[in-house]
């Protein structure tokens, strides 16, 4: 029962995630929190596969669809955000091992969370004065940070990536939700690589893969055909109203932990 009700969950994420460069775990992590089935570990880990497979698949796809990808960008950009991930990983490990109990772990992930929402909903509205950088050092840096941030919050990117790549670099919306992605893609692996070679997948429920996999990659697939036929302003739009539904969730998440 568990495994379905993820993968329906993971579907629709991943889908919207595809379509607005979120990645999905945006929505994907709070909602596992608010149902409750596992630890604080166990849901980054989920959320991290199901991402995974919808970014290699809405990846390709993409590609496919003929969109013009900047490699030298996409790849810097990639590099930065494997090593992010690398630390983002280790970090929650860390976290989890000096925090007395799992409650404070979750509240600060649902702080930062709540900022990197907040900040992309603005940011999306206003449209603040952007810088215009292009120096592989400027790239690399802001991979690290997306990474280490997508996987310390197990999140795959979420709308912070969007942001940032357009404010940073002046990149288009849907052209920033493809990096997003590409961007996601690299974090999520490194994670799991860094999962497996630490503390191993022992300690999780890995019958659960054979439900969050295929969902993640239907997810890709459904995203990756939805950004092709939707305009960039119905892109803007889906990435507001998820924002929005995405902080509902994590309000109401953070009301849970003091009851």
């Amino acid at each position: 029962m568990v495994g379905w009700i993820y993968f329906f969950i993971i579907i629709f994420a991943n889908s919207i995630g595809a379509v607005s460069g979120m990645g999905g775990g945006v929505i994907i992590k709070p909602l596992f929190d608010t149902l409750g089935f596992h630890d604080v570990l166990s849901i980054s880990f989920y959320s991290t596969v199901a991402v995974l497979s919808m970014s290699i698949v809405s990846t390709i796809r993409q590609a496919q669809n003929g969109i013009k990808i900047n490699w030298s960008f996409a790849l810097w950009l990639s590099f930065g955000s494997v090593l992010g991930g690398i630390f983002g990983s280790l970090g929650l490990d860390k976290l989890v091992g000096i925090m007395p109990s799992e409650k404070i772990v979750s509240l600060v992930q649902i702080v930062l969370i709540v900022a990197t929402l907040l900040f992309s909903y603005a940011y999306s509205k206003k449209h603040w004065r952007g810088y215009q950088l292009n120096s592989t050092i400027s790239i690399l840096g802001c991979g690290l940070f997306l990474g280490a941030i997508a996987s310390f919050l197990g999140i795959g990117g979420g709308p912070l990536n969007v942001a940032l790549l357009m404010m940073l670099f002046q990149v288009p919306i849907k052209d920033a939700t493809v990096y997003s992605i590409i961007t996601i893609l690299f974090s999520q692996l490194s994670k799991v690589i860094t999962i497996s070679v630490s503390t191993g997948f022992s300690q999780f429920d890995l019958s659960l893969l054979m439900y969050i996999i295929p969902a993640g990659i239907i997810g890709g697939f459904l995203g990756a055909y939805l950004s092709k036929i939707v305009s960039s302003e119905k892109v803007t739009t889906i990435y507001q109203f998820v924002i929005i539904g995405v902080l509902l969730v994590n309000f109401y998440n953070a009301y849970k932990l003091f009851l």
